[in-house]
């Protein structure tokens, strides 16, 4: 069998309580890690962690809070062990055209799903470094390619974390740290389903939106947080070994990406 590296690793997962963070998690253990699950729901963190078992710690922090992370990154490594694995997972969507988001709005949007991004990546790959290996995985969106309408604040905060993951690739490359992006379309979650006016929400999306310049899904399915899930595992893990500032999409085709 192909060995993963992935068996005995430590991982962190951020936005581990819910959702793609939570489908991380649980894929993450199926592969035999221990995982230091990262959520600023601490309820929720807690409840994935009494599920999956011993093999899940659950650490409440924002992702936003610099000082926070290194608090947490520093209590893993002692608590728990040498970070092998990081997943960015946490975001957070905020819907509305320029002239309907707030000031507080962007900056929120901003400070998870892009400074989130930095304060774990900075904090993780500085142990990284040290160790010479590693593996971090930003779980991005497609909005980060391909401008959305009443999505200007997510698109661009997701573009902001994509490009910072790729460039962070590009400075650990020389010390065997490998970043990727894994880059969903809609997939079947609490924040797609928050978006949906009615039960007829998932057949709009696999459609297409026309009025708003969106093409639909040639799969004609969502995607479940256990596609992107797998989808972060395979980056993360030793058969993408040689694999680094790749951006993976997995949106059943809706970007028509070449």
């Amino acid at each position: 069998m192909y060995r993963t590296g992935i068996g005995g690793a430590v991982a962190i997962v951020t936005g581990a309580g819910q959702g793609i963070g939570a489908a991380v998690t649980k894929a993450f253990v199926e592969l035999g890690a221990t995982v230091a699950a990262v959520d600023r729901n601490g309820e929720r963190v807690e409840a994935v962690a009494a599920e999956l078992g011993d093999r899940v710690r659950a650490y409440q922090a924002d992702v936003a809070d610099a000082a926070a992370v290194t608090d947490v990154v520093e209590r893993v490594e002692a608590e728990v062990g040498p970070v092998g694995v990081l997943a960015n997972v946490a975001g957070v969507l905020q819907v509305g055209t320029v002239q309907e988001i707030g000031d507080e709005d962007w900056q929120r949007t901003f400070a998870v799903n892009a400074t989130g991004v930095f304060n774990f990546s900075r904090a993780v790959s500085k142990h990284m470094i040290a160790r010479k290996k590693g593996s971090i995985v930003t779980v991005s969106s497609n909005a980060a390619g391909v401008p959305r309408h009443g999505m200007a604040a997510y698109a661009a905060s997701k573009a902001a974390a994509t490009m910072f993951t790729k460039s962070l690739g590009l400075e650990l490359a020389e010390h065997g740290i490998r970043c990727n992006v894994v880059a969903p379309g809609s997939t079947d979650t609490d924040m797609q389903r928050g978006m949906w006016a009615d039960e007829h929400g998932a057949e709009r999306v696999i459609a297409g939106s026309p009025e708003a310049f969106k093409v639909g899904i040639p799969l004609r399915k969502l995607a479940t947080p256990e596609d992107i899930a797998d989808a972060v595992v395979f980056l993360a893990s030793d058969r993408a070994r040689h694999i680094t500032m790749h951006d993976l999409y997995v949106d059943g085709g809706a970007t028509l990406r070449a």
